[in-house]
């Protein structure tokens, strides 16, 4: 029997199969399925800056509301009880989720700036979940913002967070960045724990009939696994922090490839969106017989074996490729 156990964020788990952030965690009977299914962690849905925010300035106008009728006027303050619009709920969510599943829960906490949003990371460490992603998502729209002046502030984000936080910190990224491995390394010099490749590039459409700009949501296909793959296999042993490869994976195939690149865990929600969480099991199952097939006896036997950590010029490498890649179109 192959061991399929592997370690992410210093978490041990009884496979590399993860759910990652979906609209597939609002459910605690939908997670319970998963953890029935074979999954080893759940990464739940985001909680947004903006929530936090909305709230919070929803509390001060009501309250500001009446702050000139009489002192006696106390029916005109709201009733705090009543608040359940931004992250109360979510923190509920957790300590639920934690009394339901044995597996590690990860929480996701998705925002930009330096606001006191970020005082929640300790509040969701506070819910007893095994450790937090944060998922920073900022489309810079502004020619006078820097890309040296982007990455600071991350950074400085990043090390905000950490200084609250006792559990694993892991960062999810996009993939737009002009020195990557610069950028993940001083993220993990910030204390990040682990890196999570990458944030999908959610892009909007035109409704010509309204002229509105609509959302348009597009689940992934395994030919996005391409981009994640190739960075993971980079800054594998490069970097002193755990690697998750999320986007594009849908079958057993792409769960291997992913491992190989020097992935610690593979994140799917697509596949589990688009066919159902008997996937998990299916996944797992192919995994597992590819291993046996080719004589391996556990996944960390595999993690990292076709990254570039062996190749003295990555740089050339990879323009080696390039060129093979384009040499190999025959025009049918």
């Amino acid at each position: 029997m192959v061991d399929l156990s592997t370690s992410y964020l210093g978490l041990s788990l009884k496979n590399p199969l993860i759910a990652s952030a979906s609209p597939l965690s609002q459910k605690v009977s939908t997670v319970q399925a998963l953890e029935q299914k074979g999954i080893a962690a759940i990464v739940v849905y985001s909680l947004f800056e903006e929530q936090i925010t909305m709230e919070s300035l929803k509390l001060h106008d009501d309250l500001m509301r009446t702050s000139d009728t009489f002192a006696e006027a106390h029916t005109g303050f709201p009733d705090l009880g009543l608040y359940k619009m931004g992250p109360e709920p979510y923190l509920d969510h957790l300590r639920e989720l934690k009394k339901a599943v044995k597996i590690p829960v990860i929480a996701s906490l998705n925002g930009v700036s330096q606001g006191g949003w970020i005082d929640y990371a300790q509040k969701i460490e506070q819910t007893g979940v095994d450790a937090l992603e944060l998922n920073i998502y900022y489309l810079v729209t502004d020619p006078n913002i820097t890309a040296a002046q982007l990455e600071d502030d991350y950074i400085n984000l990043v090390r905000n967070i950490r200084q609250r936080l006792s559990i694993p910190l892991a960062v999810k990224l996009s993939p737009f960045f002009s020195s990557l491995p610069n950028f993940t390394k001083k993220l993990v010099e910030a204390g990040a724990n682990g890196l999570v490749l990458f944030n999908r590039f959610y892009q909007p459409d035109f409704d010509l009939e309204n002229l509105e700009v609509v959302p348009h949501l597009v689940l992934s296909h395994s030919d996005e696994l391409r981009l994640p793959l190739r960075w993971i296999a980079i800054l594998y042993g490069k970097i002193k922090a755990d690697l998750a490869l999320t986007s594009g994976v849908h079958n057993a195939e792409d769960m291997l490839k992913s491992l190989m690149a020097g992935a610690s865990v593979v994140m799917v929600a697509s596949e589990f969106l688009q066919n159902g969480i008997d996937q998990a099991s299916n996944l797992l199952t192919d995994m597992q017989s590819w291993l046996e097939a080719h004589e391996y006896i556990s996944v960390k036997q595999m993690i990292g074996s076709m990254s570039q950590q062996a190749v003295a010029d990555p740089a050339t490498f990879e323009r080696v490729n390039y060129m093979k890649v384009l040499s190999s179109y025959v025009k049918r």
